[in-house]
Parts: structure tokens; C-alpha cells; sequence
């Protein structure tokens, strides 16, 4: 059994080592003796590959693994990034082979270069790959993100939907997207702790300095509010040295908080030499002495993010500050309208149960449409009705009917079952647009429909149907977005010589 699914059953509080695999020799070797220390403070250490996290030049996590001159315990990252079900099933089967059996399966931000408006980029979204990962590996230990720092209602809330469909797709853990704001960790806590069917919870930390805040603007869905950014400022007027002596202060507190609400675990980011990792234990091990109540804590906290002079910190965005359990948005009278108009329309014509949706049916599966010339005809006829209308990118599949209406084509991911990580204040990633799954909170809290954005799981659309008519598959016998059957791969024995020691 690997020595992180060991640490989640036993609730053995764990240390995810964050490391993103750059050609060089001498962050392998930084690692490697950040590793081959094996815990901190007493805590099991495991380490965390990035999959295609920055540079095209990234090695891939299993070549990052042959990588080490040792081996070492490690969560393998597959990010859906322009990929597609086979990109998975491949990776899948390479790390069977090599006796390993847990992975965190993340959507990926922003391909490099991908502008809006240039040819669509795919992503195999976190949803759907967590459903292909256990069908094919029904043993395996998978994770999944969820980013609770959001300051609006309708991100913020379509993330806690999305986890939902994450945890009922079979994530057997969620790791915590970058933040910094305590009350968040607690409201992300006390979420998982009102499921049906509870998992652990890893946060991801790192220390922050001002030069960090500066490269953090850059990463979609990390907030780095204008106050903190001030604090930090004041801390590297003083020194060098002072400002990175409070920032590892601050992460050491961050680790006991987490810790003492629950966490199982933390996601440790920006720890690259094992002299960072032994100052970090170093201060844990001080606050950790002196540190006896959660009001200790707050105190010590709240004073970890003051400087003279500097009026008190804020984690949230000036503009929202959103948290969970506060309703105060609806939808707009437009978007209530359009809703009920194309339900009406979807009802009438693809309900498969009145005589005129039974009669188009009857119509679109008539063998002319199974020819070449007549495949392509019914497709540019669906297109040229849908695309003006919705944006439709004809999929082959249509998944309106799951989606409130809001086609998810019209998303630059092309992600269906709810958002990515990486919004600000409802803001798309690409900057260019509100994030269509805030559109459509407010319309399903609008018509009461929220429980269709945390129980409908919407399997990936596969290459081979895109680009077609999605209407004779609507009314095929077979309902459409069944998953097809796949061959399981082999599952190692978990007290198998090849699996203990590659985890």
C-alpha cells in the first residue's frame, strides 16, 4: 500500500512535496535529499509530479519518476490539458506497468499561448477523467482539486456543486487549490464534513513573500488581495531577511491551523532545497510549543499579517467577500427568459415522448442521414440553427439538456460539468468573458435546478463524434452520455515488492 493512501486510512497527518519536473539535474538532486529526509516534523513525506504545469519543456511525471536516482514515494499529476480519453487511458497503463496506483486528476489551466477566438483546445475536465480513471482502476487512489477561495456566490458556489460530481465520480481525497485565507480552509472543511460520505481534505500552502505575490497575479484562481500585497511590500522594505523569516513564519502557522481543523494533509508548494524544509520544521516545532487553543492561533496569525503603520489585512478582493451560505444573487429577468424559452423548445421537440419530438426523431434516423453527403448536410443544418443561438460547436453530443441550456462549447476549456479553478470574480481565465458556469448558477438557482449541477455527471465527448449531428444519437435506443464499457487494467497487489517501492 502506498505510503499516502497508508497515511489517509490511518489519518496520519501527511506532507505532499510539490515538484514540478524541469530538466535539471540539480532540482532532481534537491529533491531527492528533501526525500530522502522522509518527514516533517515526524509527518510522512510523499512528492507530488506536476504534469505539464508551465514549460512545453516539462518532463512528464512517469519520466520525472525514472528521473530520481532513487526511487521515490510519488503522486503522479494528469492534467486534462489538451488531451483526451486515450491521453489518460495510455497514462493509466504506463503507470500499472511501472506498479503504480494513485494519481490527481486535474482539468489544467491555460494552455501556453491559447488566445480566444483561435482553434478550440480540449480538455479532458477532472469530472469526466475521474470517471474513466475508476472504471479502468477501481483500487486505485485518486484525488482531485477544489478551489474554495472564491469571493463571488456563483463561483464560488458552482465549485462546491463541481466537488460534489468530483467526489461522486470517485475521488477518494480533494487537494485544496493555493490560498491563504484561514476562514476559507475552515469553510472548505466544514463542507466536506456535511457530505453524505466525507473524504480527506489536503491544503495547499506556501510561504509568501512580496516577490511571490508578484507571480501569483499571474496564476489564474490565487488571490493575493491589494492588503496583503502591502504587508508584504513593508516586509522587504525592512530586509531580505526579515521578509523571509515572517513569510516561513506564516506558513509553519498555516500548516498548524489547517492541521488542527481537520486537514488530513498539506500540499507543500515553493520548498526546493532541504535547508527551506529544516527552517520550516525548525519554526512549526517553536509554534507548536507555544501554541495550545485555536484562539492562540488566530492571535498569533492575525499578527503574523500586521506591520506599523499598515491597516489590517484582508484576504478577499476588495470587490466580494463572498463565503458559503450566503445567497444574494438571482438570475436576470434575459437569462430566466432564455432558460424557459429553449426548456420549452427541448421539451417539444427532443422529449422523446410527444408526437412532434417522436416524429422529428423518426425523421432525423432515416438512412439519407447515415450517407456521407447526408451526414454532412444534417450536420451543417444543426450547426447553422445552433451556432447563432447558443454557440454551439456541434459536439456530437448534445449535453444542453444537463446544462441548463448554456452550451459548454462556449467555454474556452470546453468543460461541461462546472468551472475550473481559475476564475476571479466570475471572471474567465481567458479574461474575455463571465465564466459561463456563474450564468449558470444563477439560472439554476433562478428555476431551482442547483441539484443538476452536483448530481449529472457528464462524460467527456469523444473525438469521433465531434463535428457531427448530434440528433440522430439523441434519439438512438441507447440514451446518449452512457459511458461505453472499458477493459479494467491490472490492479498490482498492494503488498507486491514493485509497488511498495515505487510508493
Amino acid at each position: 500500500m502506498s505510503l499516502l493512501k497508508s497515511a489517509l486510512r490511518d489519518k496520519t497527518f501527511v506532507c505532499v512535496m510539490e515538484f514540478v519536473p524541469k530538466p535539471s539535474a540539480e532540482r532532481f538532486a534537491a529533491m531527492e535529499a528533501i526525500m530522502a529526509r522522509g518527514h516533517l516534523c515526524g509527518w510522512p513525506m510523499t512528492v507530488a509530479i506536476g504534469d505539464r504545469v508551465g514549460s512545453p519543456l516539462d518532463l512528464s511525471p512517469l519520466d520525472a519518476l525514472s528521473s530520481f536516482s532513487k526511487p521515490v514515494p510519488a503522486l503522479p499529476h494528469f492534467s486534462g490539458k489538451d488531451r483526451e480519453r486515450h491521453d489518460l487511458l495510455a497514462q493509466l497503463k504506463s503507470m500499472d506497468a511501472a506498479g503504480l496506483d494513485q494519481m490527481l486528476l486535474l482539468t489544467g489551466d491555460r494552455l501556453p499561448g491559447h488566445q480566444p477566438g483561435e482553434r478550440p483546445v480540449r480538455y479532458l475536465e477532472s469530472v469526466a477523467a475521474l470517471q474513466i480513471a475508476r472504471e479502468a482502476c477501481p483500487h486505485w487512489l485518486l484525488g482531485a482539486a477544489l478551489n474554495p477561495f472564491k469571493y463571488r456566490e456563483e463561483e464560488g458556489g458552482a465549485q462546491y456543486l463541481k466537488a460534489q460530481k468530483k467526489l461522486a465520480a470517485g475521488a477518494d481525497f480533494l487537494t485544496l487549490q493555493l490560498g491563504f485565507d484561514a476562514s476559507k480552509h475552515l469553510e472548505a472543511m466544514q463542507w466536506m464534513g456535511r457530505q453524505a460520505d466525507p473524504k480527506p481534505l489536503l491544503a495547499c500552502l506556501m510561504s509568501l513573500s512580496h516577490g511571490r505575490a508578484a507571480m501569483l497575479e499571474h496564476v489564474a484562481g490565487v488571490t493575493v488581495s491589494p492588503s496583503m500585497r502591502d504587508m508584504l511590500e513593508a516586509e522587504a522594505a525592512v530586509s531580505k531577511a526579515y521578509a523571509q523569516a515572517r513569510s516561513v513564519d506564516r506558513l509553519a502557522l498555516q500548516i498548524i491551523g489547517v492541521k488542527s481543523i481537520g486537514y488530513a494533509g498539506v500540499h507543500l508548494s515553493g520548498v526546493h532545497e532541504l535547508e527551506q524544509l529544516l527552517a520550516l520544521e525548525a519554526r512549526i516545532q517553536d509554534w507548536q510549543a507555544r501554541i495550545h487553543s485555536q484562539a492562540q492561533w488566530a492571535t498569533a496569525w492575525a499578527e503574523s499579517w500586521q506591520m506599523p503603520g499598515l491597516p489590517a489585512v484582508t484576504f478577499h478582493p476588495p470587490q466580494a467577500a463572498w463565503r458559503q451560505g450566503q445567497s444574494q444573487v438571482s438570475a436576470t429577468a434575459r437569462e430566466k427568459l432564455r432558460y424557459h424559452l429553449l426548456h420549452g423548445f427541448h421539451a417539444l421537440l427532443f422529449s422523446r415522448n410527444n408526437w412532434l419530438s417522436k416524429a422529428f426523431g423518426w425523421a432525423v434516423r432515416r438512412p439519407l442521414w447515415a450517407s456521407d453527403n447526408g451526414t454532412r448536410w444534417l450536420h451543417s443544418l444543426e450547426r447553422s440553427v445552433k451556432r447563432p443561438l447558443l454557440g454551439c460547436d456541434t459536439c456530437g453530443r448534445c449535453r444542453l439538456e444537463d446544462t441548463l441550456y448554456v452550451c459548454p462549447e462556449t467555454c474556452p476549456k470546453g468543460l461541461a460539468n462546472g468551472p475550473c479553478g481559475g476564475t476571479a470574480l466570475n471572471r474567465c481565465e481567458f479574461g474575455d468573458r463571465e465564466c459561463i458556469h456563474s450564468v449558470k448558477y444563477r439560472i439554476a438557482k433562478a428555476v431551482q435546478q442547483t441539484e443538476v449541477l452536483a448530481e449529472r455527471l457528464i462524460p467527456c465527448i469523444e473525438v469521433h463524434t465531434r463535428h457531427r449531428s448530434s440528433w440522430p444519437q439523441w434519439f438512438a435506443p441507447q440514451a446518449p452520455g452512457r459511458l461505453s464499457p472499458r477493459p479494467k487494467l491490472r490492479n498490482p497487489p498492494e503488498s507486491s515488492p514493485q509497488a511498495v517501492h515505487r510508493q
